[in-house]
């Protein structure tokens, strides 16, 4: 298996080498691209070195699968190069989340509807992943009208440039800003760029994806995106209408057995999930489970998963590996 890492030197990237290599992914030959200011630096993969090489050189090196972390414009460019040339592409921006020929895949939700056919595969926002992961089985069961969601998302998800703003403020040093505001000690209700409706990108995204992973376009969704000065994921406080009522225990019963699920919801041991513990783990993380008390059939909970695993590397190698599996590739 031939396997490029498109975006290899990068926050998201690395964490994807990372992944591949804890997960065993059958990788033959890795070839990780990246910049041309990045074209023959060398990285360590499984104890080996491999030097980095340009989009062009990947393209010709046909691999069989290429991973993409290097941002929307960079995909929108060279994934149907690739695509061409054979590759079956997954990819971690953006650029074709809502295209309506491609697909959008959280794994354990709707893996199954890939195809060969599929050769440029979308892998969701990261705030929505994990958002989804847990209101996919309950959706099942209770049928979801109506999301409230807040987000309180980790600078990771800015990149490297944003970590390093808070290191500095933390330090007191000045350096180049990644927010329009200081972020340690502080909170900033801007995920992105704001659209036209005065709802930034970052949370239109929590609306317009949820509705097409969950394959129904009913679902009411509402989401505020804040940014926050935490490194290990995000969290998001979520208030979710059901058609029909449920109970409190049969949903924490059903979130404990969907694969990929940790429930950790117990008020008499301050039992709950945070990001300081949600970091480098792959499991979204479920607690603050309770009923709303303030309308019928709504569900109150506290989602925490790491944004660069599962948020990003970790569901798109399990995408891959989910085609490597069934022959799809």
């Amino acid at each position: 298996m031939k396997v490029a890492v498109v975006g290899a030197t990068g926050m998201v990237g690395k964490v994807m080498l990372k992944v591949l290599a804890e997960r065993n992914f059958p990788v033959t030959e890795l070839i990780p691209v990246a910049s041309e200011k990045s074209v023959g630096k060398e990285i360590d993969f499984k104890g080996e070195k491999y030097k980095v090489v340009s989009l062009e050189t990947a393209v010709s090196m046909k691999p069989q699968i290429a991973l993409f972390s290097a941002g929307g414009d960079t995909s929108k460019a060279w994934a149907e190069k690739f695509a061409d040339a054979g590759t079956t592409v997954i990819d971690n921006s953006s650029a074709w989340r809502m295209d309506a020929t491609k697909k959008l895949v959280v794994p354990e939700i709707n893996a199954s509807t890939l195809t060969k056919d599929d050769k440029i595969i979308a892998n969701p926002n990261c705030s929505t992943i994990q958002m989804v992961m847990a209101l996919a089985p309950l959706h099942k069961k209770y049928t979801i009208k109506r999301i409230v969601v807040s987000t309180y998302q980790s600078i990771t998800g800015t990149g490297v440039k944003a970590v390093q703003q808070l290191e500095n403020e933390y330090t007191g040093t000045n350096s180049e800003m990644a927010y329009p505001y200081p972020i340690h000690r502080n909170a900033i209700p801007q995920c992105d760029v704001f659209e036209e409706n005065d709802y930034t990108k970052e949370e239109m995204k929590l609306v317009r994806e949820t509705q097409k992973i969950l394959d129904d376009r009913t679902v009411a969704i509402t989401a505020t995106a804040i940014r926050i000065p935490v490194v290990g994921g995000h969290s998001e406080a979520v208030n979710v209408e059901f058609a029909n009522d449920f109970d409190v225990n049969d949903v924490r019963r059903t979130l404990h057995e969907t694969t990929g699920i940790a429930v950790q919801d117990n008020t008499d041991t301050k039992t709950y999930p945070m990001p300081i513990y949600a970091e480098g783990k792959d499991d979204v993380f479920v607690g603050r489970i309770r009923r709303d008390e303030s309308q019928p059939n709504t569900l109150n909970m506290w989602i925490v998963a790491d944004n660069l695993r599962k948020g990003a590397a970790t569901n798109t190698i399990q995408i891959a590996e989910h085609l490597a599996a069934n022959n799809l590739i």
